[in-house]
């Protein structure tokens, strides 16, 4: 299936970004490779863009798109969980600017063979590296009653968690859960008629277990704080989130660098210690406009964060 990827917040986060065309940049989440596009544009041949993405479909077909602009990129097979690692051993020290596009891109839920959507029939897998052993399947048809209705409340915000983890429970026994398909008609005999009627029942399960196989939740801070670290002073961080729990982590971990410590009133001057070591450029999140909202269903739930480093961690 042909890699196509909706950029969201396209225009808004690469000029968040203010793009030094001598400078390095990373793109955490290469996708589809629309953002990756715009930055390596605006470089000259002095600057360098490195991506990252799990996902090999992802990688072949942004590679293909990024080669007619230029050469002076690297796409980075890995989590970017590993960024520093992986920037480390390519003798990287300091990054002009980072890009973050979080969640799951159009062409994985899109292709039905990858089981991400209950809008399609597909062996449970959920997986965005194809290559680790955990999927959906595993999360479903292994994991404890307890654990199930952990993630489904926890990631999915679902109201019917209890239930619906008890009914994959019992389900389970008589033959595993192997389908999307089977596991929607699972969670439709757990959720009352009226739930199902005002929204498809499956949407909060599907994307707690996704969350979950993914591990998406746990990898955002470390990665934004490394972010933090090997950022130029003045160099900037945009992060595009799509559900609450995703923002949650990037607004708090952003609050508390840019927040100004206590300090007695009455002080002539402001030590320089102890500004903070973030701003956040826009006060409130960015969302798309309704040119946007009308071309992409999908950019009615993304947030762009934009914060600009002042000075080094202490």
């Amino acid at each position: 299936m042909e890699f196509k990827h909706y950029s969201v917040l396209l225009d808004e986060s690469i000029e968040g970004l203010n793009i030094n065309p001598s400078g390095i940049y990373v793109d955490c989440t290469l996708g589809g490779g629309g953002h990756s596009s715009e930055i390596l544009k605006r470089l000259n041949q002095d600057g360098f863009l490195y991506a990252f993405d799990q996902d090999i479909n992802a990688i072949e077909a942004s590679n293909e798109r990024l080669k007619q602009i230029g050469s002076n990129y690297e796409i980075i097979n890995s989590n970017f969980v590993n960024l520093k690692e992986e920037l480390n051993n390519r003798n990287v020290s300091k990054v002009d600017g980072f890009i973050y596009d979080l969640g799951v891109s159009s062409p994985q839920f899109d292709n039905p063979e990858r089981g991400f959507s209950y809008n399609y029939d597909a062996r449970l897998d959920m997986r965005m590296d194809v290559n680790q052993s955990l999927s959906a399947y595993e999360v479903v048809n292994e994991y404890r009653f307890e654990d199930l209705y952990y993630i489904i409340s926890r990631y999915g915000e679902e109201s019917f968690a209890k239930s619906i983890a008890r009914e994959i429970e019992r389900t389970r026994i008589k033959k595993p859960i192997e389908t999307t398909f089977e596991l929607v008609e699972v969670i439709k005999r757990a959720v009352p008629a009226k739930a199902r009627r005002e929204k498809h029942p499956a949407k909060r399960t599907f994307q707690a277990i996704r969350i979950a196989v993914n591990q998406e939740l746990d990898v955002i801070k470390p990665a934004l704080e490394d972010s933090i670290d090997l950022i130029k002073v003045n160099g900037r961080i945009c992060v595009i989130t799509f559900h609450s729990l995703e923002d949650k982590i990037v607004k708090t971990l952003f609050k508390e660098y840019s927040s100004m410590p206590e300090l007695p009133k009455g002080l002539p001057v402001f030590p320089s210690a102890y500004q903070p070591v973030l701003q956040m450029i826009n006060r409130k999140a960015i969302i798309a406009n309704e040119t946007e909202l009308e071309e992409n269903n999908r950019s009615h739930s993304a947030k762009l964060r934009i914060v600009e480093k002042l000075r080094e961690k202490d």
